[in-house]
Parts: C-alpha cells; sequence; structure tokens
C-alpha cells in the first residue's frame, strides 16, 4: 500500500524527468569543486535538488489541475482524476520546500538567501501560461537554477560559468517545451492560454526552438575553451547535437505525432550523454 502510493507520488511530479536539470546541475558541482566536493556537500546539494524539483512539480499540478481538468490530454493526470487529493499534493509541495531550505541552510548563507527567490519562481512559472508566452522562457529560467544553486552550494559565490551552463539549460528546456506546446496549440487557443506556439504559429514556434537549442550547444562549446575541456567532452557535445538535430527532424507543421519522443525521450539521453561524457574529462 505505502509502495503503491509512493508510486503515485512519483508519477504526481513526474519523478523520472529528475534527469534534465540533474545532470547539469552535478557537472556544474564537479567543476565548482575541480572534482568530487566533500561527501556532506555532495549529499546537501542532491536533497536540495530533489526537494526544489519535485516540490516545483507538485506545485505546477495544484495550480494546474482546473485547466488539467478541461484538456483531454492531460484530464487522466492524478489531481483531475482523483487519483491524489489536493491537499495530499500540497503537503508533498511543503514537505519539498522544506528539505530544500533545510539543504540551504546546511550548505551556506547564500544558498539560504537566494533559496525564496528560487521557490518564487516556481510559482510564477505556474501561472505564466495565463498571461505571458514567455511561460517555456520561465520554465527554463527555473530549471537553469539548478547548475546555479549548484555552484553557489560548493563555492558560496557566483560566477560566470553556471550562469553560462544556467543559460545552456535555460534555452535547452525552454526550446524542447515549446515542442512538447505544440500539441496543446488548439486547446490553448480556445481556452485564451498563453504559449509560443499560440502566439507565434506552429511553423514560427519550431523556428524558435531549433534556435533555442542551437544557441545552447554554442554555449557548450563556448564552456569546452572556458573550462579547457578534452576530447570526450566534444565527443559527448557532437553526440549531442547529433540528436538534437534528429529531434527537430522528427517534428513539423504539418506532422507533430513524434512530439512527445522529440520533447521528453531524447532530451533525458542528452542530459545523461552530458553527464557521462563531462564526467569522463573530468575524473579520468
Amino acid at each position: 500500500m505505502v509502495l503503491s502510493k509512493l508510486k503515485t507520488y512519483g508519477e504526481l511530479v513526474m519523478f523520472s524527468h529528475t534527469l534534465f536539470s540533474l545532470p547539469f546541475a552535478l557537472i556544474s558541482m564537479f567543476w565548482a569543486a575541480n572534482g568530487l566536493p566533500n561527501f556532506d556537500v555532495f549529499l546537501w546539494i542532491v536533497i536540495a535538488l530533489f526537494g526544489a524539483r519535485n516540490g516545483a512539480n507538485a506545485l505546477n499540478r495544484i495550480i494546474d489541475a482546473e485547466i488539467d481538468k478541461k484538456n483531454p490530454r492531460t484530464k487522466d493526470r492524478h489531481i483531475p482524476k482523483g487519483k491524489v487529493k489536493k491537499r495530499e499534493a500540497l503537503l508533498i509541495v511543503i514537505f519539498c520546500f522544506v528539505i530544500m531550505e533545510i539543504s540551504a541552510y546546511m550548505l551556506n548563507p547564500l544558498c539560504l538567501y537566494l533559496s525564496p527567490l528560487a521557490i518564487a519562481i516556481f510559482v510564477i512559472y505556474s501561472y505564466t501560461k495565463r498571461f505571458t508566452w514567455l511561460c517555456h522562457i520561465i520554465l527554463g529560467i527555473a530549471c537553469g537554477g539548478a547548475p546555479v544553486g549548484a555552484w553557489i552550494a560548493v563555492k558560496g559565490t557566483i560566477d560566470i560559468v553556471p550562469i553560462l551552463l544556467g543559460a545552456v539549460v535555460t534555452a535547452w528546456v525552454g526550446g524542447f517545451d515549446i515542442i512538447y506546446a505544440t500539441q496543446d496549440y488548439n486547446f490553448d487557443k480556445e481556452n485564451k492560454l498563453h504559449s509560443i506556439p499560440v502566439f507565434f504559429g506552429i511553423k514560427g514556434s519550431l523556428i524558435i526552438s531549433s534556435l533555442m537549442h542551437i544557441f545552447s550547444i554554442g554555449i557548450l562549446f563556448l564552456l569546452y575553451y572556458i573550462m579547457n575541456m578534452g576530447i570526450f567532452y566534444l565527443i559527448g557535445l557532437i553526440i549531442i547535437s547529433i540528436l538534437l538535430f534528429i529531434e527537430h527532424k522528427m517534428v513539423s507543421p504539418k506532422d507533430l505525432k513524434s512530439m512527445k519522443i522529440a520533447s521528453y525521450s531524447i532530451n533525458q539521453i542528452v542530459s545523461v550523454l552530458f553527464l557521462i561524457f563531462t564526467s569522463i574529462d573530468i575524473f579520468f
């Protein structure tokens, strides 16, 4: 019974999607520490990332519950379907944000001071589709805070490297979220919800998504020089570039059937490959 409930909660917060920003946060941590940080720092960073990411997702599910209920694509999600009550989801949010705050306290003062800003961004993002097509960018910023936070957790200061890595994640996540949002084009338009596909059209939004991913790859190449990385980082970056190219070839204004594979499945592979190849360069 308990395991079944935990599985349901994991599905609610889309726990598998942790693969998107966590690898970038870990690399930022490795770069900041010039290898592995102290175990206690590593542990509190992981706990903070767990709390932030899952708390933000549960919060988004609560705030979007009524919209999800109307949308044929999302009407079977856990809260609209009654599998998870709103108060249960709220308890998950509180629990996750509390452990995030405790972790920030255990790391350093700057992490603690900036943690309310992170929570504020999570809250703001959940409402953005109601008033701005920049919602995808704000989601990217929310995810892009992970590598910035991981760097601060190690160093206690900010630097250009985590900002650049945060920009990579912002553009990358925002880019594939635009692809994902194309499937809700008609629903969003009919319900006066805002998105880049609604504002710029399907064709225009896919172009914008491509440009954002090109920007991400460009910054990753810049980090190759800034961080003096080796051949494995470069090989990984080339493979990632090819995967993103394939992602954009899979979708078109006339054929959006492969949208879910393009926007989520491929990008989970992208983040894991970045972690693997960059880690090899750092440690070997």
